[in-house]
């Protein structure tokens, strides 16, 4: 760990007022081997890096205009998945945790991370020996959810406890199937979130909603990861320009919402808030 900070990290919950955040570029992005439930629809069709530089561009063009500074991570040929910056590191507090990648053929993305880190003076937690990833950790003040998946397990559950002793960690639980809680679930305001009720059990569900007013993602706009939607604060959030219902339900409850085509990118899993790693917001 450092013992020096230039940068000011902290991050306390999912819609605070974002101010810089780390992307990478789609550059090799490619299905070649199948590591989640999205992808196996798409092999046979592949992803055009083209036309996924293109959707991340505008995006980054986009957060640039709702004056977010934008870190953008080297991108690697041998890693594939580097856009989905979330999985790597997590902001609890002020403290910047890099995490233990479960998939091998992500094994390797957090070092690129740890060299932003270490080039630009930035203490870090590095997480070893848990499998836990960025997409199943939502932060909403002093309650830390994080969802067992099979990307992030119980022991790492446990060891987050230990190590943020003020905090609340409560676990969810939800279907295999789906790669990450922010898949299913996401934080958008003190009192709400979005959700998708099939993946969760009955005792989740009234978990969830002894905290929040939950609204629920259909079916076919979860496919296009409806839930994973990114604020940036001040109640602008971006979203998936094809999921209508969703991007309605927004609307109507006084939100900004922000409709980016990423229909390339989410062939691979993820969509806003997986591409997207904040490291500050106030």
């Amino acid at each position: 760990m450092l013992l020096e900070t230039r940068t000011k990290i902290a991050c306390n919950n999912e819609y605070d007022t974002l101010k810089k955040v780390i992307v990478c570029d789609p550059k090799y992005m490619t299905i070649r081997e199948v590591i989640n439930e999205t992808q196996k629809h798409y092999k046979e069709d592949n992803i055009s890096i083209d036309i996924a530089m293109k959707q991340h561009k505008k995006f980054v063009e986009l957060l640039k205009e709702q004056n977010v500074e934008v870190i953008n991570l080297p991108s690697l040929k041998k890693y594939h998945e580097q856009v989905f910056t979330r999985d790597i590191g997590f902001v609890i507090g002020e403290i910047i945790f890099v995490a233990n990648m479960a998939n091998e053929a992500r094994i390797g993305e957090e070092d690129i991370l740890k060299n932003y880190l270490e080039g630009d003076v930035i203490s870090y937690y590095n997480l070893i020996g848990d499998q836990i990833e960025g997409g199943d950790v939502l932060i909403d003040g002093r309650n830390i959810y994080i969802g067992l998946s099979n990307r992030t397990n119980e022991s790492a559950v446990h060891h987050m406890q230990k190590l943020l002793p003020r905090y609340t960690i409560i676990p969810i639980s939800f279907k295999e199937k789906y790669l990450h809680l922010d898949c299913v679930f996401n934080i958008i305001s003190p009192h709400e979130a979005l959700y998708y009720p099939e993946a969760f059990d009955e005792g989740t569900l009234k978990e969830l909603k002894n905290h929040y007013d939950l609204i629920p993602v259909c079916q076919s706009e979860q496919f296009s990861l409806g839930t994973n939607v990114f604020s940036v604060g001040n109640k602008k959030i971006f979203s998936l320009i094809t999921n209508k219902k969703i991007n309605t339900a927004l609307s109507e409850r006084g939100y900004s919402v922000i409709e980016v085509e990423f229909s390339e990118i989410i062939k691979s899993g993820g969509s806003f808030r997986c591409c997207t790693l904040p490291i500050l917001r106030k």
